[in-house]
């Protein structure tokens, strides 16, 4: 039996661990093994470490810092494949690490996190950014950050595109140099996992694959209890499930914690369909 390399956490303990230590790898590869239960999260480890393992001469002897992710987004993206899947862009396969690796296609948040893993195992520090629309990394650079898109082969975004896809994806509004560099701010790991999730909740609830989707917006609340969405779209995947209890109690929480959201009156009458009790309000 090989040394283990990699430990995945439990879903129980997250919601304690502050996002400093709230492992991105390890975390992500839980999140598939829901799906995939003979997952073997060494042999994934061991895999990026070889991706690594192969630039390591390679980045050492490149000075520039913007250089050295350009060699890495060449070795990930020309030579072995990765790429975006443009063409099955919802299939839930692209938000699970295993298959990604398997495959070499993902979404823009997976594809993200292999190259922020590599570049950290050859001490590059790429942070993950949750742009609107396209999830994107970034890299420090003296005068600013770099910004680059891994769902088309980390291909660096300049300000005009960045400002354009932002506005785009935000109602059409432009964005002034401010709110643009609030919202390429690093995104902490528990953000980029709970949109991981939330992607397969969204790719679920699309196919009515009520336990998938029922089980994704359970996995966000283990990361975040508060997240009152969550608990909603728990009780509405319950509802559709006839699991009536979990239904009644999700709901009714939900209400509780939004009681003046848009959609409180909805949510209201399902309760009340269900035969729950109105909430009382505090």
């Amino acid at each position: 039996m090989p040394e283990t390399r990699i430990t995945l956490p439990r879903w129980d303990e997250l919601a304690g661990l502050g996002d400093d230590v709230l492992p991105l790898l390890s975390t992500a590869l839980l999140i598939a093994r829901d799906e995939y239960p003979a997952l073997d999260p060494d042999q994934y480890d061991a895999l990026l470490q070889s991706h690594a393992d192969h630039l390591r001469i390679e980045v050492a002897t490149i000075d520039e810092w913007p250089l050295k992710v350009a060699a890495i987004n060449r070795h990930l993206f020309d030579e072995l494949g990765y790429s975006g899947n443009h063409d099955e862009y919802y299939d839930p396969r692209n938000s699970y690490l295993n298959e990604v690796f398997e495959r070499r296609l993902g979404n823009p948040i997976s594809l993200a996190l292999v190259q922020m893993e590599v570049s950290r195992r050859l001490g590059i520090a790429l942070d993950g950014v949750s742009f609107p629309g396209h999830f994107l990394v970034r890299l420090p650079v003296d005068d600013g950050v770099l910004v680059m898109d891994p769902f088309n082969g980390g291909r660096p975004l300049g300000v005009d595109e960045l400002r354009e896809r932002a506005r785009t994806n935000l109602g059409g509004d432009t964005l002034d140099d401010e709110v643009l560099a609030q919202i390429l701010d690093p995104a902490p790991h528990r953000a980029i996992l709970m949109r991981m999730l939330r992607n397969l909740h969204g790719v679920y609830v699309e196919r009515t694959e009520w336990d998938r989707a029922a089980r994704s917006a359970d996995r966000i609340l283990k990361l975040a209890p508060e997240q009152s969405d969550a608990m909603r779209d728990r009780g509405l995947a319950y509802l559709q499930l006839d699991h009536l209890a979990g239904a009644r109690h999700d709901l009714a929480r939900y209400l509780k914690m939004e009681p003046g959201a848009a959609d409180a009156p909805l949510i209201r009458e399902r309760l009340i369909e269900l035969g729950g009790a109105r909430p009382r309000l505090h």
